[in-house]
Order: C-alpha cells, then structure tokens, then sequence
C-alpha cells in the first residue's frame, strides 16, 4: 500500500489523503476496487483526527481505496466551500480510477456529525454525488446552523437522484438529536431511497468506531454500538457489489425500493402509480379481465375490498402483488413488456 497526500487548496489548507492498495499478483481477481472517501466531523471548526485514520482502517481491511478529506473549517468554512472541496475531491478520485485501481461507479462516502452534514450534502446536491452514503450521528435539518449557520438543510434536499443511505446513532446523543437522523429517513422513504438504520439505545455524541483507542473503555454506551462497522461494510456489499472474478458483483439492494420515478413504467412501479396514469391502468384491468375469464384465481378473491385496503395495495410493487395472486410468470413477463413501453409521466 502507498499514501500519497494532495493539496487541493494551499489557501483553506484543503488536503487530501490516499490509502491506495495493490491489485493484481497476490490478490489474484482483484483489477479495481470500490473506493471510499472519508468525512470527519468537528463542527466545521475542525477535522476530527479520530473520525479519520481509525475510520480508514476497517474500510482498506475490506479492500477499498480509501481517501481522507480535510476540508475548510472555521472562517473558510462559508458556504459551499466544503461542498467544493469534496466535489473538488470526488471528482479527482474518479478521474484517476485507472491509475488508481478503482471503481469509478463504486465510490462511497462516510460523515460523522458535521463531516455527516458535508456527507449528506454530497449525496443530495453535488455535482459529483457519490455512490453511497454512510451518515455517522450527523447533523441535518437547521440543527446545522448551530454549527455553521451558512449551511444548507440537507433533508430538504433529498430528492429522487439521492444515492441509497446507511445511518447510525445512538438515542441519547445530547449534541446532535437523534430527531435528525429520524427526518433524513423520512426524507428518503418519501423518495423511495433504500436505507439502513441503526439508532443503539445509549450512548455519547462522537464515538466514531468504539475502539478504545478512541473512545475511553469506561465509557456509558451501548456494547452493540461497535456493531455498525461490519454491518456498514456488510451493507456496502449490497448496494455496490462485492468482489467477484476480476469485476464487482451486481447488487443484491436496488438504489430505490421500486421504479416509481424511472423514465418509463414497469411491474416493479407501485400499485398507485400504475393506476394513476390512464394507460397503464387500461393494460392492468384488462390483463385481470382476462386471467379472469380464464379462471385465474387471486388470493382474497371475493373479499370487500375497502378504501383502507386501497390505500395499503396502493404502495405494493405490481411485481409483488401479481406474485401473491400466483399469476403466471408468462403474465409477469407480458405485462412488464407493455409497460415499459409506456412513459412514467
């Protein structure tokens, strides 16, 4: 492995550093591996040496390339200077993917409290979003403006294009209430987003990874805190792939929980926004019609179906509704062909 370290801006000593493994001999399938890019907190006031180094560690043991930004603080800190250093930043580690062996569609990002904020922001407004986003007891909302009251609101922010999340926390945080990891989540469910949580039950703001070398052995918190690392690098695999023969793997989590805001429609559209556009809802009732005149029988045939009832199908896949009334496959196939001939408008 070799560390190299890059000024990005003399004048806001903006730096970034690389943690860049060897690919190829020994690590026989490995071409390029995923990257990720490291955020430490300090509520804009600085970078959080133990938010650092000891957060690259567990990330370069799972093979990525890891980066570690310093960006502005104090007085530099006005915003979007930090947003321009990490798109100064992210934009540099994917220009270089080939000389550095990485995965330029594969580059994850990792915040904790204000470097969380700075996390979110490049996962809802950057012009080089990341891939995923890993937000450690961050601030979002206007709680930002506490600590830099140029700051945007990034749950605000989120929107359709926002890459899947992984959140942690604990519920006693008294520095950063536990309510803005809570809204941000709310945020992405409405956007369809595929997250994680974990919200432990105890312990302080600012634990970074849980070893004692960074976080005092007497320290009031919950023993399963520790637990997010693996479960994050866990995650990870999910959503971008995991090592596979000289590639990366497909991902086993989709970016969205369905299709609801694609450019064109398909089984994998919820219920309600099928039937919300003419002719989509045309094809659905006449594809029932006719498993009807065949005799098909749905699960629940013959029940009431009320508005309640309506409201929860509404928010099903058509995919996982047709599968629960045991259509054919054929039928799946059929009318996901004709969907995707129609425009999500």
């Amino acid at each position: 492995m070799r560390v190299e370290q890059i000024v990005l801006n003399k004048e806001r000593n903006v730096t970034l550093t690389a943690y860049l493994q060897e690919v190829g001999g020994e690590f026989r399938n490995v071409t390029k591996r995923p990257a990720m890019l490291v955020l430490p907190g300090g509520g804009y006031q600085f970078c959080s040496d133990r938010e650092a180094d000891p957060v690259a560690m567990p990330y370069l043991k799972a093979g990525y390339q890891v980066f570690i930004l310093r960006y502005s603080v104090k007085a530099d800190a006005v915003w979007p200077n930090p947003l321009d250093d990490y798109d100064q930043a992210m934009e540099l580690i994917r220009s270089k993917s080939d000389e550095w062996h990485l995965f330029a569609d594969k580059v994850a990002v990792i915040g904790f409290s204000a470097g969380g904020h700075l996390a979110a922001a490049a996962a809802t407004m950057a012009k080089n979003r990341p891939n995923a986003a890993i937000l450690g007891y961050a601030v979002a909302g206007e709680d930002v403006k506490g600590c830099n009251a140029s700051a945007p609101d990034t749950i605000k922010a989120v929107d359709y294009k926002t890459c899947p999340c992984f959140l942690f926390a604990t519920r006693t945080d008294s520095v950063v209430p536990i309510a803005n990891s809570i809204h941000f989540m709310d945020a992405l469910d409405k956007y369809g987003i595929s997250f994680e949580s974990h919200i432990y039950s105890y312990g302080p703001h600012g634990f970074s990874t849980c070893d004692t070398s960074v976080q005092h052995k007497d320290t009031e918190i919950s023993s399963r805190v520790p637990d997010w690392v693996e479960d994050s690098i866990g995650w990870l695999t999910e959503v971008l792939g995991d090592y596979g023969d000289g590639q990366m793997t497909e991902p086993l989590c989709k970016a969205h929980v369905s299709d609801d805001g694609e450019a064109f429609l398909s089984v994998d559209c919820t219920f309600g926004r099928l039937t919300g556009n003419p002719r989509a809802k045309e094809l659905i009732d006449a594809m029932m019609e006719n498993m009807k005149k065949q005799g098909g029988q749905t699960a629940g045939a013959g029940m009431e179906v009320t508005e309640d009832m309506m409201k929860m199908v509404s928010k099903m896949k058509l995919r996982d509704m047709l599968a629960f009334g045991n259509a054919p496959q054929e039928v799946v196939e059929q009318i996901d062909g004709q969907l995707r001939k129609i425009p999500n408008i």
